[in-house]
């Protein structure tokens, strides 16, 4: 009995750290719920549950009128109610198994693991983002989301150090941000669906070139190493290849790689080997396809073939390349981060991030391989390193 017990508390551990960052976290502010007055969990009439500290800050003072950051249905604050299953979980795990602040958001401690080591973003300070993309030079974080404000700068603390691209029916405003991506000289790309337009901006903000009429939707955005920057059309099936000056602001010229995908979204290109993926949404599934640099098809597979080696339903929501060019997709059926691994060996999937998200909708690593996952149900970006022992 005693070898059974030893062997089975790393599942347990295992269970805790699942429930710390699942179940017993505010994704509004990212704290621990508890049983003290602030922390307590509430519920909100829709379902989802906050601490009583984010209901105090979401609702009106006067009138206590507050909308659901998730859903945004609207409610008051004194409709809210004690989360009594998670008030009983926090009883049940109790103090001794509770893990250290540092390791609340920590994932599986295997080798080789990835663990949440920074969260930042939140509701308010980001609004149903959508995009996400690295500042090649400084490292910056740029997001896209539905705030007044829709391009975001953090620094990598997570703060917030410039905003711009004003909501608005002006050339130079931000209706509906898709994706975005930013150049190897700093300058941001987004794709707009309010005007179906790709805009350009530097660094700080200035529009530097509006790209409209060409496209029918234009959706996912990638930098080549070359600086030219990869656009997929969705509502027209397409990929395309634009060179542009970006310090005179003038697009010299396109280049059709392909015409005859199923309304494509998402694209990523390897910086080791320039292969492109381009994630394909089909009727309640997707599908990744992976091209040559020279654009001949490598590989492919779609849900139901990745279903094949994976426990759950996988639909693909976004999709990049690591630094040794595998294929990496977030999936929202999980959801999760999985490894498609490299072309050619298709699919060897492998999860990497199997707890802790809600609705992943981009990622993205950084120089130092730490991988930024930009989640849209808790309006943040998480950001996971290899936990080596």
């Amino acid at each position: 009995m005693g070898a059974e017990a030893a062997e089975a508390r790393p599942a347990l551990r295992e269970l805790v750290r699942e429930a710390e960052t699942s179940l017993l976290e505010c994704k509004v502010c990212f704290e621990r719920f508890g049983h003290r007055q602030q922390r307590r969990p509430r519920n909100l009439p829709c379902g989802h549950v906050v601490c009583l500290a984010c209901v105090a800050a979401l609702a009106h003072p006067r009138t206590l009128a507050l909308e659901c950051p998730f859903c945004r249905r609207a409610c008051r604050g004194c409709d809210t109610s004690d989360c009594l299953p998670v008030l009983h979980l926090l009883e049940l795990l109790g103090s001794a198994l509770r893990p250290s602040p540092a390791a609340q958001r920590a994932g599986p401690s295997a080798p080789g693991a990835l663990s949440c080591h920074q969260a930042f973003g939140g509701w308010g300070t980001l609004v149903n983002p959508t995009g996400l993309a690295l500042c090649p030079k400084t490292g910056r974080v740029v997001v896209v989301h539905d705030g007044k404000r829709r391009v975001k700068i953090f620094d990598s603390a997570g703060v917030c150090a410039h905003q711009f691209g004003e909501k608005g029916d002006a050339a130079q405003d931000v209706k509906y941000p898709l994706d975005v991506t930013v150049t190897n000289d700093c300058y941001v790309v987004v794709t707009d669906a309010g005007d179906r337009a790709i805009k350009v901006f530097d660094f700080f903000g200035q529009i530097k070139l509006v790209l409209g009429g060409q496209f029918s939707l234009p959706w996912g955005v990638e930098t080549t190493p070359q600086n030219g920057v990869l656009v997929t059309d969705a509502e027209a099936g397409s990929l395309h290849l634009l060179q542009v000056d970006f310090a005179e602001g003038l697009l010299r010229g396109t280049q059709l790689l392909q015409a005859s995908l199923c309304s494509p979204r998402g694209v990523a290109v390897s910086w080791l080997t320039g292969a492109v993926a381009v994630l394909e949404r089909l009727a309640g599934s997707a599908r990744v396809k992976v091209f040559s640099s020279r654009m001949q098809l490598l590989s492919q597979v779609d849900t139901f073939g990745l279903s094949l080696f994976h426990p759950s339903r996988v639909v693909a929501s976004a999709v990049t390349f690591d630094h040794q060019g595998n294929v990496v997709v977030t999936e929202t059926s999980g959801p999760a981060v999985l490894c498609l691994g490299k072309p050619e060996e298709f699919p060897a999937v492998k999860p990497m991030i199997s707890h802790g998200l809600c609705h992943p909708v981009a990622l993205a690593f950084t120089k130092e391989n730490s991988l930024l996952v930009l989640d849209s149900a808790s309006h943040s970006v998480n950001v996971y390193k290899a936990d080596w022992g």
